[in-house]
């Protein structure tokens, strides 16, 4: 066959060798690379390419699987089978073989992109064995089609799915019904639920329901306004504090009075659960971008006399720092794009003494591990499955100066 004839629409079989970042599984077929989802390690499966960009690889789909993991269960979803309902691609492989592949997938990253080879171990969430890793979503995004239907969308798609259940969404959303009701001239709802009762739901952005939502985590009360961010996991924000207070502890260098900074702080989660932990004499300013939650963190943290909260692009507030070798603790939780060059390069510039790196994609943060562990070692790192049943995984890292 000519190598530059497109495969699209081609059916062969493969054997699965293992799970790549983004959730997909890796295969090769007469010297090129496929890309399949839904499978598993050591499966044998008849495919069909769907994509084909003429590049060395191609994305297929199983059509029919030959030869099964022991690790293949019934996906709890009937909706979200193959080419289904988005949200629990790996809803077809047992749990604890879930936290395997995205230890795998870790631990690759980390060695390809900052030259560091270790295997951590993926931790689950408190009560998360228990329930098979359902219901734990406080917050769900639902679109509506054409006909007033509402549900997730489809794989790849912009097609909503109609759905009888929401399984992995809180027992106050579930009871919401959403997705068995019908709307008209409506695009998209997102629905949150608080740990304390409060419930809001905005449609096209219209808030409805409480106008805050309030959170207990690590000894503090937060307020989120309509809207703002909050981990989506109901036990995220207890597991990810107090691992990062953990991490501070261990360090041992935590000065409440130094330039302490918390970078990408949203509500002002980790600066006050810090702060409860340490002391409330804590100096750090929080640094966010979006001005809502910025105004929250304000609230969040107003009687905490030596904190604020600066509403600035992280790049921008550190570009007026000068060299210096400070004596801080850093917490950095950047989006999943990472950090990038520009805010390592300015963290390097002002050299803290402690950085605790808060991460939601493993390539991302071994990118920016890559040039940090030239001037730190990495004290101690730990991951966290967080998003049962799909392929993300958070992961903590502690960084002190060499």
């Amino acid at each position: 066959m000519n190598k530059t004839e497109s495969w699209v629409g081609r059916s062969f079989e493969v054997d699965i060798e293992k799970v790549a970042h983004g959730g997909i599984f890796v295969a090769r077929h007469e010297g090129r690379v496929v890309f399949v989802s839904h499978v598993l390690p050591g499966e044998r499966v008849k495919v069909r390419v769907f994509e084909d960009a003429g590049k060395g690889f191609c994305r297929a789909e199983p059509m029919e699987i030959i030869k099964f993991s022991q690790d293949r269960v019934t996906h709890f979803w009937k909706e979200a089978g193959v080419g289904g309902a988005g949200g629990a691609e790996f809803g077809h492989i047992k749990l604890a073989r879930q936290r395997e592949l995205k230890a795998d997938v870790l631990e690759e990253a980390l060695d390809r992109f900052a030259g560091l080879k270790q295997r951590v171990a993926v931790e689950a969430a408190p009560g998360d064995d228990e329930n098979n890793g359902l219901g734990y979503r406080t917050r769900i995004q639902l679109h509506v089609d054409e006909q007033g239907f509402v549900g997730p969308y489809r794989e790849r798609s912009h097609e909503v799915v109609r759905v009888k259940s929401l399984p992995l969404a809180v027992d106050d959303i579930q009871e919401m019904e959403f997705h068995h009701k019908n709307y008209q001239s409506v695009e998209k709802i997102e629905v949150m639920a608080s740990s304390t009762g409060q419930l809001q739901w905005l449609i096209d952005k219209k808030l409805q329901g409480d106008e805050r939502l309030i959170e207990r985590a690590g000894g503090r009360t937060f307020r989120i306004t309509g809207g703002g961010f909050w981990q989506v996991h109901k036990k995220a924000p207890d597991v990810l504090t107090s691992a990062v207070n953990d991490f501070i502890e261990k360090a041992g260098v935590l000065k409440l009075g130094a330039d302490n900074l918390d970078l990408y702080g949203g509500v002002g989660l980790f600066t006050g659960t810090i702060a409860a932990k340490f002391g409330e004499s804590l100096r750090m300013t929080t640094v966010e971008s979006f001005k809502q939650a910025t105004a929250d963190a304000t609230l969040n943290l107003k009687d905490l006399p030596n904190v604020k909260a600066v509403c600035e692009p992280v790049e921008r507030f550190l570009a007026p720092h000068k060299d210096e070798t400070g004596e801080a603790t850093v917490i950095l939780d950047p989006p999943r794009s990472g950090a990038g060059a520009k805010v390592v390069g300015q963290l390097l510039k002002i050299s803290p003494k402690h950085i605790v790196y808060v991460a939601c994609d493993p390539v991302a943060l071994a990118r920016d591990l890559k040039t940090l562990l030239e001037h730190y070692d990495l004290a101690g790192i730990r991951a966290f499955d967080l998003f049962p049943h799909t392929h993300h995984v958070e992961t903590i890292a502690s960084l002190i100066r060499k």
